[in-house]
């Protein structure tokens, strides 16, 4: 399966440039699954200290807009996230768009920091505890949004359920960059899965850019940089479920199935 990874703008200018150009890259390499960055079409509300509903609302209305454009995307997938209310509660949700099926809710993001730039937990409620396994097509994968990419105990249950990949739409910084390529290589080689991971950026370093695609054996296929801000490679879906009967992932699974023998002793 062919799948993009990018960096997008979070500036709404420059946006529409750069997802023209991701279009044309999308189109040229036949791409089969684009992963967008969090919140790629909406405002970054969180970095603002207080919630306020019209800012929400605009940025929600924005999202709307977007999400319409999709299909302009010439793939059969695409993974993202963006603002959406439930319920008059909000969120930040997951979502998976295909030409056959268009908008599917995903999970909502569950794990929410709190802390200057990043006033999450007073933006978004909070969403689902649960960490299922979804499908694009052939591909199984997770869905991580960001901070949930440090939730590792969601790798050895993604692992017993025979994901492809981990993808984790993120909003991160430049000064943190080394941070998130070093928990996505830890995701792919405890989960024996791919790491597809895609990220804002901003010429001030607040989102750093660098989306990638780790493989399970933790080896970086592609990186995303200002000079490529969109990257595709083929990933083998068999390659991932080998890579799970393999080390370290089998010692663990070993360890599971010990457990439950000792348990009901």
């Amino acid at each position: 399966m062919r799948v993009t990874v990018c960096e997008l703008p979070c500036e709404p200018r420059q946006l529409a440039s750069s997802w023209s150009a991701l279009c044309q890259h999308a189109k040229e390499v036949r791409s089969d699954v684009v992963v967008l960055p969090e919140f790629a079409f909406a405002s970054p509300v969180w970095e603002v200290a207080e919630f306020d509903w019209v800012l929400w609302n605009a940025a929600e209305a924005t999202n709307k807009r977007w999400v319409l454009r999709l299909p302009e995307l010439p793939v059969a997938f695409v993974i993202g996230t963006g603002p959406v209310t439930r319920d008059g509660r909000p969120y930040d949700e997951g979502f998976l768009w295909s030409q056959e099926n268009g908008y599917v809710p995903l999970r909502r993001k569950y794990l929410l920091p709190d802390e200057p730039r990043g006033w999450e937990a007073r933006w978004f409620a909070r969403g689902d505890p649960a960490f299922p396994r979804f499908a694009a097509g052939d591909l199984y994968f997770g869905l991580n949004i960001c901070t949930e990419l440090w939730a590792l105990e969601t790798y050895e249950h993604y692992a017993s359920l025979d994901v492809h990949a981990v993808v984790s739409p993120r909003a991160t910084s430049a000064s943190t960059k080394n941070n998130w390529l070093a928990v996505s290589t830890v995701a792919a080689v405890r989960t024996g899965a791919f790491c597809l991971s895609s990220n804002l950026v901003d010429p001030d370093g607040s989102y750093g850019g660098a989306g990638w695609i780790v493989s399970p054996d933790g080896e970086v296929l592609v990186k995303t940089s200002e000079q490529a801000p969109f990257c595709t490679c083929d990933i083998d879906l068999t390659a991932s479920l080998e890579a799970q009967h393999t080390y370290p992932r089998y010692v663990f699974a070993s360890s599971t199935k010990h457990r439950a023998c000792t348990d009901g002793v």
